[in-house]
């Protein structure tokens, strides 16, 4: 199995695409640094005000509109809690200059290593067949099974070392580039503020919102090996990655059994940053579904590319 998924990684490191794609994810954090430097430097020129009487002003701007937060926004109740906890403790807010600030914002970027992932998962199966390879492969003494696995694995593991280049390399950045700011989150639980760190806070957010990228990128994989097209996985993946979310959202607003789509659960984030996208919802179901489609997509993957006879 090891010298399988060493073979596939050597088929990977051998593309430029592959260096291509690391490229321009190296590229990526470095535009959100300089990015992120310009509106910072904006806004200290036009910016007189202490955090405390930005914290202060906020409040008067909440405490004048209505109560229960809609959409993506936090309540008034939970802004008007956290700043009053902030200024009573002394805890100032991370500014667009800390540290802590550019590493969460660059968590979006996730998105773009599972465009990539979503590319190579396409046709890492399909790609054999396309050209021919796929013969050499099944010569072989080895059981089909394991081929299949030791690709899947590559593409997890390709994956993860984008994940992990990211955020090496944000942390490099932020801290030469921005300020240390406070290591303290803030949340509002049960009408009460607790404090917790925000390394757990952001390694949630990473996690978290790679898991919408695991389960496209499973999805691909699984399309690649039952219908052998590269294209095909590619254009139908970045679809549903890219309108997934927005229409089980729509859908979810009418039909409760939209809880049960698989993009209705992919974004675990929302249970730590809210809203939930549909009541009822909670982390263990959304968990419990997102293992039911992955087992579907491996299986289906696996039944087909072990069953099928190779055409010649």
């Amino acid at each position: 199995m090891l010298n399988l998924i060493r073979n596939e990684w050597m088929k990977l490191l051998n593309r430029p695409g592959t260096y291509v794609m690391a490229g321009l994810l190296v590229l990526a954090v470095i535009a959100s640094a300089v990015i992120m430097l310009f509106i910072n430097s904006t806004l200290e020129s036009s910016d007189e005000m202490t955090w405390q009487q930005q914290l202060e002003m906020q409040n008067e701007q909440q405490s004048m509109m209505e109560d229960g937060g809609q959409g993506f926004m936090a309540s008034p109740e939970e802004v008007i809690a956290i700043n009053e906890y902030r200024l009573a403790n002394d805890l100032p807010p991370n500014e667009m200059n800390s540290m802590w600030n550019y590493l969460e914002t660059n968590a979006f970027m996730i998105s773009l290593v599972g465009l990539f992932a979503i590319v190579v998962a396409s046709g890492i199966v399909a790609g054999e067949f396309s050209w021919g390879t796929i013969k050499l492969l099944m010569i072989r003494p080895i059981a089909r099974w394991k081929i299949l696995l030791s690709k899947f694995i590559t593409v997890a593991t390709f994956g993860l070392s984008l994940v992990g280049i990211l955020v090496v390399l944000s942390l490099i950045m932020g801290a030469i580039f921005f300020d240390a700011g406070s290591a303290v989150h803030l949340t509002y639980e049960n009408g009460v503020v607790q404090e917790s760190s925000i390394i757990a806070y952001l390694a949630k957010i990473y996690f978290y919102s790679s898991i919408d990228v695991i389960m496209l990128t499973t999805m691909a994989f699984m399309i690649s090996a039952v219908f052998r097209n590269s294209s095909l996985a590619i254009g139908i993946s970045l679809f549903l990655y890219f309108i997934g979310g927005t229409v089980t959202g729509f859908v979810g607003m009418y039909f409760d059994w939209a809880k049960y789509s698989l993009f209705a659960n992919t974004n675990l984030a929302m249970y730590e940053m809210g809203p939930i996208l549909i009541e009822g919802m909670t982390l263990t179901f959304s968990v419990v579904m997102i293992l039911l489609y992955f087992i579907l997509f491996m299986v289906l993957a696996f039944t087909v590319f072990t069953k099928r006879d190779i055409a010649a």
